[in-house]
């Protein structure tokens, strides 16, 4: 195991500083490995994002706000990311019945068959293979009750 300080050449003023550090490295590692995998798909994470969010909910049909209210990175531009999937032909848009400035999205059988071949859960499974059950769901309730800290300021 790769301790951070031999990783990042520092030491840290304290405790908190090298949790948080720890937190965003381990983060970017994540994010780096997944943008990979989905480069091979011509895909980006916040397009994936909102694939997995559809699909979700598919046959039905989602508003751009539930979408953006659900999106993993809060500053996310949606509509582009939209217009950018649709392109693809992997979502279909249609102005909303009871609000004419709303767009409803539903992901599309394209959509669906990138999601399946794309097999992020091996990738899922694989990287969090090193913790035991256990540890999994430590890890969980401790990012739990963090962000909820955060939410609360």
């Amino acid at each position: 195991m790769t301790a951070l300080e031999d990783l990042l050449k520092t030491k840290f003023r304290n405790l908190n500083q090298k949790t948080i550090i720890n937190l965003i490295v381990t983060s970017s590692l994540i994010n780096n490995k997944l943008q990979k995998i989905l480069k091979q798909y011509d895909i980006a994470p916040p397009q994936y994002n909102v694939l997995r969010i559809l699909k979700g909910q598919y046959p039905n049909a989602v508003s751009v706000n539930i979408i953006k209210e659900r999106m993993m990175d809060a500053n996310s531009d949606v509509s582009r990311i939209i217009d950018r999937l649709y392109k693809k032909g992997l979502v279909l848009r249609k102005e909303c019945p009871h609000d004419r400035r709303q767009k409803d999205v539903t992901i599309t059988q394209k959509g669906i068959d990138l999601l399946n071949e794309i097999k992020l859960n091996k990738y899922e499974d694989d990287l969090i293979s090193a913790l035991s059950d256990e540890e999994k769901e430590q890890l969980n309730q401790l990012l739990d009750k963090l962000r909820d800290y955060i939410y609360k300021e």
